[in-house]
């Protein structure tokens, strides 16, 4: 008995240029950014921050925490 091979195929050709990410995701790690800034910064305000410095620095640890978390998820 004789059986017929299936014909070989290629392999698909890969396109050589590196994955990208789709443009609204940048966007939108931007307005994460921006607005757990304004949100700690409000919030430490409301809180009774003794002035408008120690507000905007409570923000601006929220932006640092607010990158390390864009930067772990990808």
């Amino acid at each position: 008995m004789s059986r017929r091979r299936a014909p070989v195929r290629e392999p698909a050709k890969r396109s050589q240029e590196p994955p990208q990410a789709p443009r609204w995701s940048v966007w939108r790690g931007l307005l994460a950014i921006f607005a757990a800034f304004v949100l700690a910064s409000a919030i430490a305000g409301a809180l009774g921050a003794v002035n408008l410095g120690t507000a905007l620095s409570f923000g601006q640890i929220a932006v640092a925490l607010t990158v390390i978390y864009l930067m772990l998820r990808r």
